[in-house]
């Protein structure tokens, strides 16, 4: 997934994102098991979220900060029978588990990339729930929920930030996981599919939106931090920030007029005022319009605020 340019890559499977169930190949995400018995006491002192209070079948969404507070990688954490699973961003497998690993001195944790052997399939959409029903699949309720299915695990979770699940399986079952998915009405949709449909509904992804120059406050995923839940690498400067009430710059969704997205980068303007860049961006068919994120300074953003993008009008959507 690049970070300019570009639209629905595959009709159907953007129609399918909108209206029905699409699956996604995600099978190149990262996922590292930890295991040992200070495995939960671990992973809750290295990331932003309540690990310790995960029983088998709940999740989480976190950060792992370095201690100066920036966002090294994020992750869905699932509590599974007997370890903990961390799916991460296909960018970041490699640099989460040497950075957890770097930690590890006396405690009784392991960690294992399974990333080669265990393979992520999305599927997303109105009628994602439907599709896996059919399949046979049980559905966990809660956000970033599991649930066993016979070998597989289902998660709750989703990369377009529209509803969707994530079917962890072994490699060796992709093929025929995914032929039971279309038996069961699943349309195979592309990842520039996935890429615009996230842009639409304003979902950040570690690598496009988020840095590790970033810090929690300015990402506005605040789902991803536990304030009551103790010390780890980095909170003092979440806290801070926090303590302050104030935080420089703010991720936030823009429609940007025409058909051409703006390269990442692309400089936002308010009047004659640099107000923040693009992060990325994609026409959108649904739209008519180009959707976007983009980091604004937080003085810029009020009522009635005017932005433009390359001499293009650009409008702060809600939530950005």
């Amino acid at each position: 997934m690049g970070t300019t340019g570009g639209g629905a890559g595959s009709t159907s499977g953007y129609r399918a994102l909108h209206e029905s169930a699409a699956w996604l190949d995600l099978s190149r995400r990262g996922e590292i098991k930890a295991t040992g018995e200070d495995r939960a006491r671990l992973l809750h002192a290295m990331c932003t979220n309540h690990v310790q209070q995960l029983t088998p079948g709940a999740g989480c969404y976190a950060f792992f900060l370095n201690a100066q507070g920036r966002i090294l990688a994020d992750a869905v954490i699932l509590c599974l029978a007997g370890h903990l699973l961390l799916d991460t961003e296909p960018e970041t497998a490699r640099k989460l588990l040497a950075h957890i690993d770097r930690y590890i001195i006396a405690d009784d944790v392991t960690l294992e990339d399974q990333t080669a052997e265990l393979v992520a399939t999305g599927v997303e959409g109105p009628l994602s729930a439907e599709v896996l029903s059919k399949a046979g699949a049980p559905l966990p309720e809660n956000d970033f929920g599991s649930a066993a299915w016979g070998q597989r695990v289902v998660a709750k979770a989703s990369v377009t930030g529209a509803a969707g699940y994530r079917i962890l399986a072994s490699a060796a079952e992709k093929d025929a996981l995914v032929a039971e998915l279309e038996e069961a009405g699943a349309v195979a949709a592309s990842p520039d599919d996935a890429r615009t449909r996230r842009l639409e509904n304003g979902k950040p992804r570690y690598g496009d939106d988020i840095f590790d120059t970033t810090i929690p406050q300015e990402t506005r995923q605040m789902h991803a931090v536990h304030f009551s839940k103790g010390c780890y690498l980095g909170q003092e400067i979440v806290e801070r920030v926090r303590s302050q009430g104030h935080v420089n710059k703010l991720l936030s969704r823009f429609r940007i007029g025409g058909r051409d997205a703006p390269p990442s980068g692309a400089k936002i303007l308010s009047g004659d005022k640099e107000a923040g860049e693009i992060t990325s961006a994609a026409h959108s068919p649904s739209l008519g319009a180009v959707c976007a994120l983009g980091y604004v300074r937080a003085e810029f953003i009020r009522p009635g605020a005017t932005f433009q993008v390359n001499g293009l009008p650009a409008e702060l959507l809600p939530g950005g």
